[in-house]
């Protein structure tokens, strides 16, 4: 082999060498994301028996480089031969899992994972295995921290004997003198929990459970919820109730409000896997605690998952009239916004699990008190899904309830209250009819149209071609076309702006020959007005409405009229007509 093909050979790594030797971090980053090009250059042996052995040299560097390398040896294993050789990843892997930095060690623990899934059941217990127990009994609690997170992976592929030593291991690790470790120890416990048995489960994996949840580090006793979950997945109903709710209860009661709010968050996630009865009997009063919590963060959470758990055990409504019921009541009078925000998200979604006539009774009070809240959230939440409440009452009781506080909100200050308002007009006229809804609401709807905030205006502009949907285009004739040609004779530009862009998105609901006969001769007349923003806007309603209006029309109405814009003396409205005019042919 010349000595020039030699020079090539070793080229890649050369340079990877020099580069990661260099003081900008950026070079080194830059060097280390083409690691997989160099070692398909250089080829898998050199790559498992000269990259990979330099790499492991090379993990002495900032953390941000350090990242970067263990993410790229994770995408190793195609360029070292397969799963066969993805062992040979495995040694700078064991380095990194070691350092200091925790974003480095779990982007490594997901990079062995990673490799892991490549390699045989042989391969992990005589590679993989003696990894772990290397990590797991490290001197460093940054080793034995990253070892918690690779039990799960390495149980499922290993002989038995080694199961038990496996299970011996993270038994220490769960008695580790540092927090940190006990912490992902906690963490590993809710994914290892699937694979150890019944039998090892209860007699050496709950006890684990138990007394990490009763650390003295909040930050540990937080995860205990989210083993509760693991195990509420595996458990019989009674293994559950004697093992899991003790703990469960404590946690709710803990005294940290990080522990409390943990389980607040998952609550629904323990009680969705077991029977009704048993959160009735067993988890309904935890829940109300939790309402109840002298925490705002805790109530807050606990209220978004009201309507959640009173749909698992809807087959209980004296419980949720007796128990729940009450404390939504006082919830809205709570002196937290964020949970009157939370309340109204919540509570409108119990109207379908409660029915009518609690609905009536007891939420549709609670509705107009929150309605009149002077927290614009509160009033959004609530009108963006009233519709679920009113399918549930009947129109007697949404006309002479909740419609006039509805209608009260047409003039609210808040900009985004009025535009939820606009938005739930056409749901709400579905369940009115069109008889009610002309005495009562069209001229309202008409209103928004000039209103001073353009997204009110627009939002209304769309909600006529809702509307129109459900009444039909002969009552869109009769009771809309006649208002908007009024807004075209209209002093403000705006409102004319705002009239003929109704116009533009009515017209495909009301079809050809009603753009030919009744639209298009008004709008025209807008060609002489003195605002500049008026003509080019009619310029640009043309062009929208050109695919509903016929050849002929198009050149003796639409074109003339297009010709004299173009001739206009602003600048902006000879070129909005223009462009008009090269969309006909």
């Amino acid at each position: 082999m010349s000595d020039q093909k030699k020079d090539d050979e070793i080229y890649p790594i050369a340079v990877l060498v020099e580069e990661l030797k260099n003081e900008d971090v950026q070079l080194r980053l830059n060097s280390l994301r083409q690691i997989s090009t160099i070692a398909q250059a250089v080829g898998q042996e050199r790559t498992r028996s000269e990259l990979i052995p330099f790499l492991n040299d090379a993990t002495d560097d900032e953390d941000e480089v350090l990242l970067v390398l263990a993410d790229e040896l994770g995408n190793l294993v195609e360029f070292v031969g397969g799963g066969e050789y993805a062992h040979t990843i495995l040694p700078p892997l064991t380095t990194l899992a070691s350092v200091e930095e925790t974003v480095v060690r779990e982007k490594t623990v997901e990079a062995i994972k990673k490799i892991s899934k490549e390699m045989g059941e042989d391969q992990i217990q005589e590679f993989l295995y003696p990894v772990l127990k290397q990590l797991a009994t490290g001197k460093w609690f940054t080793s034995r921290s990253s070892a918690c997170g690779l039990f799960s992976i390495c149980y499922q592929n290993v002989d038995e004997e080694t199961k038990t030593e496996l299970r011996q291991l993270f038994s220490d690790l769960c008695k580790d003198p540092t927090p940190m470790v006990r912490r992902s120890a906690a963490k590993g416990l809710a994914v290892l929990v699937p694979y150890v048995g019944r039998e090892n489960l209860r007699k050496e994996l709950i006890p684990l459970f138990v007394k990490l949840a009763e650390d003295d580090q909040d930050r540990v006793r937080l995860l205990a919820v989210d083993n509760c979950v693991a195990l509420s997945k595996i458990l019989t109903e009674d293994e559950f109730i004697t093992y899991v709710i003790p703990t469960l209860k404590s946690c709710a009661k803990d005294r940290s409000w990080r522990v409390r709010y943990m389980v607040a968050e998952r609550f629904c996630q323990l009680s969705e896997p077991i029977e009704p009865e048993v959160t009735k009997n067993d988890l309904v009063e935890v829940f109300i605690g939790l309402l109840k919590d002298n925490e705002e963060e805790v109530r807050t959470c606990a209220t978004l998952r009201i309507a959640e758990l009173c749909g698992q055990i809807r087959v209980y409504q004296d419980v949720i009239k007796d128990a729940i019921l009450p404390v939504i009541e006082e919830l809205s009078k709570d002196f937290s916004d964020n949970v009157k925000i939370a309340l109204a998200a919540s509570v409108t979604e119990l109207a379908p699990i409660i029915g009518k006539e609690m609905t009536v009774e007891k939420l549709v009070p609670l509705y107009l008190d929150l309605l009149k809240e002077d927290i614009s959230d509160v009033k959004l939440n609530i009108i963006s899904k009233l519709d679920t409440v009113t399918q549930v009452i009947t129109i007697e009781v949404l006309a002479s309830t909740l419609l006039p506080v509805v209608v009260e909100l047409f003039e609210d200050r808040q900009w985004r209250v009025r535009n939820a308002v606009i938005e739930y007009i056409p749901k709400l006229a579905i369940q009115l009819g069109v008889q009610f809804f002309d005495e009562k609401l069209t001229d309202l709807t008409m209103s928004w149209l000039k209103d001073s905030v353009f997204k009110i205006r627009q939002t209304a502009a769309r909600n006529l071609v809702k509307l129109t949907k459900v009444f039909g285009s002969d009552w869109c004739m009769e009771h809309l076309l006649p208002h908007i040609f009024k807004l075209l004779e209209e002093p403000n530009y705006k409102i004319k702006q705002t009239g003929m862009y109704s116009l533009t998105v009515l017209a495909p609901e009301l079809g050809n020959e009603i753009v030919t006969e009744k639209i298009l001769p008004k709008i025209k007349n807008l060609k002489s007005d003195k605002v500049a923003n008026v003509k080019l806007y009619l310029a640009k309603t043309l062009k929208s409405l050109l695919p509903y209006l016929e050849e002929n029309t198009i050149q003796q109405e639409v074109k003339p009229c297009l010709n004299e814009l173009a001739k206009d003396g602003d600048p902006d409205v000879k070129h909005f007509a223009t462009s008009a005019l090269n969309k006909i042919s």
